[in-house]
């Protein structure tokens, strides 16, 4: 479900963090859908529990998951206004990352094809590379 790499520099922490906001806005985790326990994952990908509780705490502070005393961890449903601060902060990360893209000789249709590449992996298809 989850595979880290114990080489890259960033954080185990941050890793485990994006590869569930990713799992989220993906679809394949679903609102209300339990996550694993933080003794059960950290003993899956040979972890710190400690890190996994870094990491869950990271996610319900910025929204993406709710906890529940005894019960676990869950996808939290995504609020109207959660949702336009977070399209208002990737439409300006992009605005940045398209700017550079066209100042290094991205064409138009290039840009395109990319976000065509990401549609048709948000449906659960393969990429063209």
């Amino acid at each position: 479900m989850f595979e880290l790499d114990v080489r890259s520099r960033k954080p185990i922490y941050e890793q485990l963090t994006d590869k569930v906001k990713e799992m989220i806005l993906h679809g394949i985790l679903q609102t209300d859908e339990q996550l694993p326990s933080v003794r059960t994952l950290s003993q899956q990908l040979t972890v710190n529990p400690n890190t996994i509780q870094k990491a869950y705490r990271e996610l319900e502070r910025e929204g993406y998951i709710y906890s529940l005393q005894g019960k676990g961890s869950f996808v939290a449903p995504m609020k109207k206004e959660q949702n336009e601060t977070k399209k208002a902060e990737v439409r300006d990360a992009l605005l940045r990352l398209m700017a550079e893209a066209v100042y290094l000789g991205f064409t138009a249709a290039e840009i395109s094809s990319l976000y065509k590449q990401v549609e048709k992996q948000r449906e659960g298809g393969k990429s063209d590379d």
